[in-house]
């Protein structure tokens, strides 16, 4: 099956079939850092780099460019709040959403730009618009004439008194339309600004995305994504002031936008008292619950959070992780040639992990459905547990190799959607676990010495910190219960 991509351009699915063969360009708009980095900030985010990771799976060479929008009126009016620097103020938030984004392990950005490095190329694009007669120029502000773009309004599938009727429009009688948009704006008093033909001034929103994407990715490049409340009025004035500036459609072949995310079954606001940032986040919970929590729900689709829904998901990353660690327990153990050569087990695993992989291409090849995607893992992690538990399973030169499979699987197609083992503490993971494995060997000397009272002791400690111990006949493995440290 190849994959298929779903288009918010077209509204449907479509084969994708990038610009330049076996190679894919690809771009993501980021956030304006004028306040804490919040959840609703990290579902583009992850849904990028998972798109990303499992481009790169197939065999493409991706090149991921994502942007900050550190010149806004939002950054403005923040900075004057605290009586700093706009540009200072944005690029402390700028730092820290990168910072939460190494810990939730999205890493997959080549390159990451920002509007006021790249004024010349925002005011050339400008210049060009206003030549073609595009745009237009009033008191030093330059304003982009919708009517002068025949399909405007086609992402969004409305015509422009639709879209003037559930717009909110500043009105400014100047304008030729009311839904003229600005694509430079004359500069204002205590306003960061830079020159311009026009005046002294400053990007409007949606010039920037134009500027830098096609500087660094060209025309026509192969995806664009974000919020599906971007798609009006930010990518659809994309594609106007893109096409009317190339001279050529499309500026972009797949348009991608996951769902919002609401909290409670509500809009996230400050005013509802609602709003969970990153860092909130991230203090209960180790990122693969994060990870785990957002990627069970189709990206297209609205996601709705509760603290209960993570934990859930912190649940259950603990059962894939637990099935590595009783499958690599098992596979620590030294050969056993006479016991277990016809284990149930060793050859169903084989099968299982190849089902699961076929299931798992399915669906990521089915407009990226993690969804579906984890439930074939999941379903692998379950083979692979009530293998484990079996009182026959050795392991022997068959079952170790369908529980060499398995285990193999699991783990590489958890990492192709960007978990991390080791990101629970905090890159420490495998000298937690040998920590682990370590005691447990204590208090297996304890228990050959029949010194029980010393083995309980180990055994109530490690519960108290998060640690199960089961003792099988294969020798004493060990669930994570949460994460330690965390709540």
């Amino acid at each position: 099956m190849s994959l298929r991509i779903y288009n918010t351009l077209t509204r449907r699915k479509e084969e994708f079939r990038p610009r330049d063969p076996g190679r894919v360009a690809m771009y993501f708009c980021g956030p304006t850092p004028y306040s804490h980095t919040h959840i609703g900030h990290l579902r583009p985010a992850l849904t990028g780099d998972v798109i990303a990771r499992y481009l790169k799976h197939k065999g493409f060479q991706v090149f991921y460019l994502s942007n900050f929008t550190d010149v806004d009126d939002k950054i403005i009016q923040a900075a004057a709040h605290e009586g700093v620097d706009p540009l200072a103020l944005s690029a402390r938030y700028a730092a820290e959403y990168l910072a939460v984004l190494e810990k939730m392990g999205i890493d997959q950005v080549d390159r990451w730009v920002k509007v006021s490095e790249h004024i010349p190329d925002i005011v050339e694009m400008v210049r060009v618009l206003v030549d073609k007669g595009f745009a237009y120029v009033l008191d030093g502000d330059v304003y982009f004439s919708v009517t002068s773009m025949p399909d405007y309004g086609k992402l969004s599938r409305r015509s422009l008194d639709e879209l003037l009727a559930g717009a909110r429009v500043a009105v400014d009688e100047r304008k030729r339309h009311p839904m003229d948009f600005a694509l430079w704006k004359a500069a204002k008093p205590g306003e960061p600004s830079w020159p311009s033909p026009w005046g002294p001034g400053r990007p409007g929103w949606h010039i920037e995305c134009s500027a830098m994407s096609l500087k660094y990715l060209g025309n026509g490049f192969d995806i664009h994504g974000g919020g599906d409340d971007l798609i009006f009025p930010h990518h659809e004035n994309e594609i106007a002031q893109s096409e009317c500036y190339t001279g050529s459609a499309p500026f972009v072949r797949y348009w991608v936008h996951n769902g919002m995310i609401r909290i409670n079954d509500e809009k996230m606001s400050k005013s509802l008292g609602n709003f969970v940032t990153a860092g909130q986040l991230l203090e209960r919970f180790p990122p693969q619950a994060i990870r785990l929590f957002m990627l069970e729900t189709h990206y297209r689709n609205p996601l709705n959070f509760t603290w209960e829904a993570v934990e859930e998901a912190e649940r259950g990353w603990r059962r894939l992780e637990n099935a590595l660690a009783a499958a690599e327990h098992l596979l620590s153990l030294p050969p056993d040639e006479g016991a277990g050569a016809g284990t149930p087990g060793g050859e169903a695993l084989a099968e299982e992990a190849a089902r699961a992989e076929r299931r798992f291409a399915e669906a990521m090849d089915d407009d990226f459905n993690t969804a579906l995607a984890l439930a074939a893992l999941f379903d692998l992690a379950r083979a692979i547990n009530a293998a484990c538990c079996l009182p026959d399973f050795r392991p022997s030169d068959s079952a170790r190799a369908g529980l060499e499979a398995a285990r193999r699987t699991l783990s590489a197609l958890l990492g192709v959607l960007g978990f991390r083992r080791d990101a629970a503490a905090g890159g420490d993971g495998r000298l937690v676990r040998g920590l682990i494995e370590l005691v447990i060997e204590l208090r297996q000397e304890a228990r050959q010495q029949r010194d029980y009272e010393r083995a309980d002791r180990i055994r109530a400690r490690l519960a108290e910190l998060g640690v199960t111990l089961e003792d099988t006949p294969q020798g004493t493995r060990y669930r994570l219960a949460s994460t330690p440290g965390g709540r």
